[in-house]
């Protein structure tokens, strides 16, 4: 066989991958580029899908991602069937992952499996449940949701007879773990101590960063939430379109919108928000990130790690943007009076659920029951951090019921 075409595929061709008609193979710096550095647990390769392709189906199939479609996005799923749950956000995030990795020719299965994996450790009630778990852990080591999206991974999902979690790839664990970036700095502490359980096997370097799909994926949770929570917003009557025309980066699409004649129409100008919002940052994204890969000129995954700064980016401009952005949608959305009022009450079920399971073992489910007998105060808290954070809104709401006399309606 001819080297050419192999060489374009690179690992891919082992797995019987094959580029559409018109499709460019991946760069030599995405990370199906060179052979993954394996898992934690040695693993036969499946015939018929890459390593990052068998990531994605594990996250996809853990009963973890299934759990989000219950999950808060903005708003508790009782309040509304057209709002974001965490699983509709999930999937918006793995589509822009998907189109901006293409873009750049990136592994799109990679990006798509971090993508869908991001908020994998979100307990019920969204950032709520997480400040009231933060708070309550403060004792014994803190409750940080990307730290227990990896929990969730390494240990808590319990499918496969040879280990505990998912057994992903160094280059889906490294994705994870720097989301945000190089984990460096206190307010990292949290997801620094998780994987140094996997000292032994290898080191996810924490000081660099990570591959550009992971970079990929954590941009597109900026794009998603940023475009969906005004649409969110506009539904649940937070905002107007008047009140976006005086809003950063939103006021422009505004202006820019046509005049409609009929009341009814308004709801397509919404979505006409939302859907050049996202056109304009995954094109921002694609221009700054090109070039910045032009000047870099990487030869390998490893070169964009090592760059020393994001290599896929918004520009400046849009950077400072989204910033403004997202300080106009903290004060109109998210500390809006509806919003706090369920939120307050939702960090109240959290808490009071904490409290009786610490308090009171016997509360716990018996599986749960039995895995924080024998432990000191500080491995059994942390135990039930883990099953708080595993639960639905819907299921911590029933809990509460069973438990107390009286339960918020979280209205």
């Amino acid at each position: 066989m001819g080297t050419s075409k192999t060489a374009a595929l690179g690992r891919e061709t082992a797995y019987g991958a094959e580029l559409a008609p018109g499709a460019r193979a991946p760069a030599p710096y995405a990370a199906s580029a060179v052979p993954s550095r394996g898992r934690r647990f040695a693993e036969a390769d499946c015939p018929t899908r890459s390593p990052f392709q068998r990531d994605r189906d594990r996250i996809l199939h853990s009963t973890a991602f299934r759990r989000l479609i219950h999950k808060t996005q903005v708003f508790v799923y009782h309040e509304g069937d057209h709002y974001r749950t965490r699983l509709t956000h999930s999937l918006e995030v793995a589509q822009i992952a998907r189109t901006m990795s293409r873009q750049l020719r990136l592994d799109e299965d990679l990006a798509e499996a971090l993508a869908l994996a991001h908020d994998l450790g979100h307990p019920p009630f969204g950032h709520a449940g997480e400040r009231a778990l933060d708070r309550l852990m403060a004792d014994f080591g803190g409750f940080d949701h990307n730290a227990q999206s990896l929990r969730v991974v390494m240990a808590l999902e319990r499918k496969y007879l040879a280990f505990d979690g998912l057994n992903l790839t160094w280059e889906a664990l490294e994705g994870l773990a720097k989301h945000n970036g190089p984990i460096v700095g206190e307010e990292h502490e949290p997801v620094r101590k998780v994987i140094a359980k996997l000292e032994p096997w290898q080191s996810l370097d924490p000081a660099r960063w990570a591959s550009g799909e992971a970079q990929a994926a954590a941009l597109a949770d900026d794009i998603a939430y940023v475009s969906h929570d005004i649409d969110d917003g506009l539904r649940a009557g937070l905002l107007t379109l008047d009140d976006l025309s005086g809003a950063p980066l939103a006021g422009e699409i505004v202006a820019g919108l046509p005049s409609v004649a009929r009341p009814g129409e308004r709801g397509r100008l919404t979505y006409e928000v939302t859907r050049r919002m996202i056109t304009r940052l995954i094109q921002d994204v694609v221009q700054e990130s090109r070039a910045r890969l032009e000047v870099l000129a990487p030869l390998s995954p490893d070169d964009v790690r090592g760059a020393g700064q994001a290599t896929v980016s918004f520009s400046a401009r849009m950077t400072a943007d989204i910033r403004d952005l997202k300080a106009f949608l903290m004060q109109r959305v998210y500390r809006s009076q509806r919003v706090m009022h369920v939120m307050d009450e939702a960090q109240a079920i959290v808490a009071a659920l904490f409290g009786r399971y610490l308090s009171d073992p016997s509360a716990l489910p018996e599986a749960w029951r039995a895995a924080q007998e024998g432990l000191s105060e500080r491995a059994r808290a942390r135990v039930i951090a883990d099953f708080v954070a595993g639960m639905t809104d819907r299921y911590a709401i029933d809990q509460h019921r069973r438990l107390f006399d009286a339960t918020p309606e979280l209205r």
